[in-house]
């Protein structure tokens, strides 16, 4: 009787186990005696059959002996009521317990103030909360659970109500605090991401300015009429790869006024690189501007050239021929003599427009 009044109920689940399985093995010492009850009964009934002269004793002791055997079964019963259901307790605090263990470990990671040094970094953080996120997911189905599970105890087990809404109310402020904390990281993150995608692009586009300037300086002004034509459509292929990233530039001043219209945490620095990145685009086309006026100028000097030397070595012919003695000695000789010189004047006439 005194395993059965026992108000020891457990301090946890494994001392709950541990009284649990105390109790199975006096059950089973129950059920091991209830033959001897049964036999005491048999016993009895004989004797007040054969009209023992103690039968009104003995009818009384075997009545005693019934109801504190239907006692201490009842006892029996109520003991593993109240020990199962202080085990049913006992597996909630400790699920609520390893739930909020969990979740502040993974509080711990969100916690965190690393969000990337640049692109590459960002993007692995980025991958990893969003596997914190997933696993978030799948422990919300948990928490609600338990949330439910307290609901049922407290109804069930009156007693523990207050104790069961405390680890309730702490369940349930830790979960809403990782999921603040985990809306805030990916906040930071998005804004890391944007600002490294920003940058990276920046030093993509300020590079290449840099080899671009290197490729319009590179080449010497032509020495011939052929030289400076191939040096003008080169340039011009320049042109066209400047104006191919046209769009790269608007883009990138885009995200970053982006960035600086929503306050982001990096905005000197973002309208810094957007002031650099404006002067290197002016920069660069100032220079192609220029190296097309020189390399026009260069065209047109080598044009001068050529067209000097065709009319010299046209005028050193046409001295030849002024020079020559031979004024005819018949009148048809004399003809043919007039008809070169006319052919002459008209050479003239024609190399005198293109001189002047």
């Amino acid at each position: 009787e005194a395993i059965v009044t026992s108000e020891e109920l457990g301090q946890d689940l494994e001392h709950v186990e541990v009284l649990q399985k105390k109790f199975e093995e006096f059950q089973t010492d129950l059920a091991a005696h209830e033959e001897r009850v049964n036999e005491v009964n048999q016993f009895a009934g004989k004797l007040i059959q054969e009209q023992h002269p103690e039968e009104e004793l003995i009818k009384s002791k075997q009545d005693e002996v019934n109801a504190s055997w239907q006692r201490l079964k009842g006892l029996a019963l109520q003991r593993q009521g109240k020990l199962f259901g202080a085990a049913e307790v006992q597996r909630f605090n400790r699920d609520v317990d390893e739930t909020i263990g969990w979740i502040k470990e993974k509080g711990q990671l969100m916690a965190s103030d690393d969000f990337g040094r640049d692109l590459a970094s960002v993007q692995a953080l980025l991958r990893k909360h969003e596997g914190l996120e997933r696993d978030l997911a799948a422990l919300e189905d948990k928490v609600k659970a338990l949330c439910a599970e307290a609901d049922r105890l407290q109804q069930s087990h009156p007693i523990n109500a207050s104790q069961i809404q405390v680890k309730r109310e702490e369940l349930i402020a830790n979960w809403e605090q990782i999921r603040t904390l985990a809306a805030e990281r990916h906040a930071r993150l998005n804004d890391s991401y944007r600002l490294q995608r920003f940058l990276a692009d920046f030093r993509d586009l300020t590079s290449w300015v840099t080899e671009m300037k290197a490729l319009i300086n590179a080449d010497e002004l032509a020495n011939d009429v052929a030289g400076a034509e191939a040096l003008l459509d080169r340039h011009q292929e320049h042109k066209g790869e400047i104006d191919a990233h046209e769009d790269s530039f608007k883009s990138a001043d885009e995200s970053g006024q982006a960035l600086l219209a929503a306050g982001h945490y990096a905005s000197d620095e973002v309208k810094e690189k957007l002031t650099i990145l404006s002067d290197e685009r002016s920069a660069l086309l100032e220079l192609w501007e220029l190296r097309r006026q020189q390399y026009e100028q260069c065209m047109d000097l080598q044009l001068f050239y050529r067209d000097t030397e065709q009319v010299d070595n046209w005028m050193s012919k046409q001295e030849a021929f002024l020079l020559n003695e031979d004024l005819g000695d018949s009148l048809d000789s004399v003809e043919a003599l007039l008809k070169k010189h006319e052919d002459f004047e008209k050479s003239l006439s024609a190399q005198e427009e293109k001189i002047t």
